[in-house]
């Protein structure tokens, strides 16, 4: 581009498809859930540590899985089979809303070409009542792609990811206690339990 051109030539714009750092990724691992479940807790897409440890929350800074055994009286599950009981033992089922997308490392902002998750087999196979996005993008993204096909709203929650800083672990444990189990710091202290 020359300093008096006013836009770029054909030839010198990138097809967004071949962009860097984007790539095509395709959710590799299966929903968290039984008959039972009653709650559906929902993020976005797996972080590239969630991929490679090919499972939910797999980055050591993400509060996802302090906050839930925190508020579930529970150890801190290490396994992958011990975060699995955690769940089912208290009726709660995790999945996300991207089955597969083109995506820079693993920031949300950065999805695109989105084909949804199919959410719907979930409500179908479960006794889930109430749905829940684990931050905003998860609650957009659910709002655009899923909410017409399941006919369920889902209530938006502030992310446990680690760049959601601005929310404490108590804050998290706060805000999530009172709109998941309805706790309140009024009703049942559920800070420093996690």
């Amino acid at each position: 581009m020359t300093p008096k051109s006013k836009k770029l030539s054909p030839e010198n714009v990138i097809p967004d498809k071949e962009k860097p750092g984007y790539q095509h990724v395709e959710h590799t691992f299966e929903p968290v859930y039984d008959e039972n479940s009653e709650i559906l807790i929902l993020g976005t897409f797996p972080s590239v540590k969630s991929r490679e440890n090919n499972f939910y929350y797999g980055h050591p800074q993400n509060r996802f899985w302090k906050l839930i055994a925190g508020l579930t009286k529970e150890p801190v599950p290490e396994t992958i089979e011990e975060k699995k009981a955690l769940l089912l033992k208290h009726h709660i089922a995790i999945w996300d809303v991207v089955q597969s997308c083109d995506i820079i490392g693993s920031s949300d902002s950065s999805i695109k070409n989105v084909v949804p998750a199919d959410i719907a087999k979930i409500l179908k196979e479960s006794s889930v009542q109430r749905i829940y996005a684990n931050g905003d993008k998860a609650y957009r993204l659910y709002k655009k792609y899923c909410e017409k096909e399941t006919g369920k709203k889902a209530e938006k929650l502030p992310s446990t990811s680690p760049a959601n800083a601005i929310f404490t672990l108590d804050r998290l444990t706060e805000s999530w206690g009172a709109e998941i189990f309805g706790r309140t710091e009024e009703n049942e202290s559920v800070k420093g339990t996690v």
